[in-house]
């Protein structure tokens, strides 16, 4: 057998030759010299060796991390025999290396119901994953009553993990099961997020003064998202006073690393002014994260995670006490924002840019860059 081992985790891969017990040295792990074919048994040994030594080597050559899985594996007409566990494995951690925690999550969330459904760890390889492994799965989950959405946001993940796959060298890429296997089958409509401008407008008139101070922040953050172009939490939890310059809101979103650049109107700008003190020490403009505890992307995610939750909740009460029947949460202010411009006659090339959308298969695919001055004038619609 030939052993690697690393940071504590082994893995081990017969040469495919037994020898008798009582042939061999186990103080040494090397035939002993009265050994039948000891020579041809010492040549193997230091072929292996010189082998793995080498892909040591190579991956460290190419500014990779030396792996077990990436020693260990084995490559067949160019093709790396990776198992789907491993790879899952090892993309999710390189995610969280280069600071895409979010993103990982994806991964993971997939890893978790693969188990689920497969029963055991994913030791097979990319190949099994078929159009007949595409089926079980999607019966799997319909057996167990997974939303469509839920359906569609799995088997995307899916196969953005097998065109990783492919272009790992992990499988063929004449074996894709999503060139038969589509994924228009799942329906993606979703439930109606946006609320109507009178129940905007209660929200944003309401009066917290006397309410706790994570129902004030709930408050002032679903206000300032539907005053600024629908900007997501993170984004928001994410800003600077850096990001203010001449009257302006200029941000790259977390998501897609587009700029936005808006007019910040002046009931934004009075929601800013509230944490002023906050920011001259934090250095965020909202009491979210904190720069000297919040470091690391990891501890930024965890922290607006666990915000979110509970400012949804604190939303979630004051629908309650104005008599709100649709569903309040920090993404709901960002379909508002939309849906209201949109009612009010709004061109939707525009307020796809305030969005910043980026998928060229919805609305930006046909519609050119709109100035500044006109996205300025069309928030002027929101109140």
């Amino acid at each position: 057998m030939v052993r690697v081992a690393k940071d504590g985790k082994r893995s081990m891969k017969s040469l495919g030759v037994s020898v008798n017990p009582i042939y061999w040295d186990f103080s040494k792990n090397t035939p002993k010299k009265n050994c039948p074919n000891r020579a041809m048994l010492m040549q193997l040994i230091s072929q292996t060796l010189i082998e793995y030594q080498a892909k040591v080597i190579e991956v460290k050559a190419k500014g990779e991390a030396a792996t077990i899985s990436s020693i260990m594996e084995e490559k067949e007409n160019g093709i790396s025999h990776v198992t789907v566990e491993d790879f899952l494995t090892s993309h999710i951690q390189q995610l969280r290396d280069n600071g895409k925690v979010g993103n990982s999550y994806a991964y993971l969330n997939l890893r978790t119901t693969l188990h689920n459904f497969y029963g055991k760890k994913l030791n097979f390889l990319f190949n099994a994953v078929d159009v007949s492994f595409c089926n079980k799965f999607e019966a799997w989950m319909r057996k167990n009553q997974f939303e469509d959405t839920t359906m569609h946001y799995y088997f995307r993940t899916l196969r953005a993990t097998y065109n990783k796959a492919v272009e790992a060298k992990c499988v063929d890429r004449e074996k894709n099961p999503f060139i038969e296997y589509k994924l228009s089958r799942f329906s993606t409509k979703t439930k109606k997020r946006a609320l109507s401008k009178e129940s905007v407008k209660k929200i944003l008139k309401m009066d917290c003064s006397d309410m706790c101070e994570k129902a004030r922040l709930a408050h002032d953050v679903f206000s300032f998202s539907y005053y600024c172009g629908g900007i997501s939490l993170v984004d928001v939890a994410n800003l600077t006073p850096d990001n203010i310059i001449d009257g302006r809101l200029i941000y790259e979103r977390q998501k897609t690393h587009g700029m936005i650049n808006l007019v910040m109107l002046e009931e934004a700008k009075a929601i800013i002014e509230k944490y002023a003190t906050y920011q001259k020490y934090a250095g965020y403009l909202f009491p979210i994260l904190d720069n000297r505890v919040h470091i690391t992307p990891m501890q930024k995610f965890n922290r607006v995670r666990k915000l979110c939750r509970q400012i949804n909740k604190e939303l979630h009460t004051i629908a309650d006490k104005l008599k709100i029947k649709e569903d309040v949460t920090t993404y709901v202010a960002r379909h508002s924002f939309a849906t209201v411009l949109k009612k009010s006659g709004v061109n939707i090339g525009i307020i796809s840019q305030a969005l910043g959308h980026q998928d060229i298969k919805t609305t930006q695919i046909y519609l050119s860059k709109f100035d500044d001055e006109q996205v300025d004038s069309a928030m002027q619609n929101l109140l």
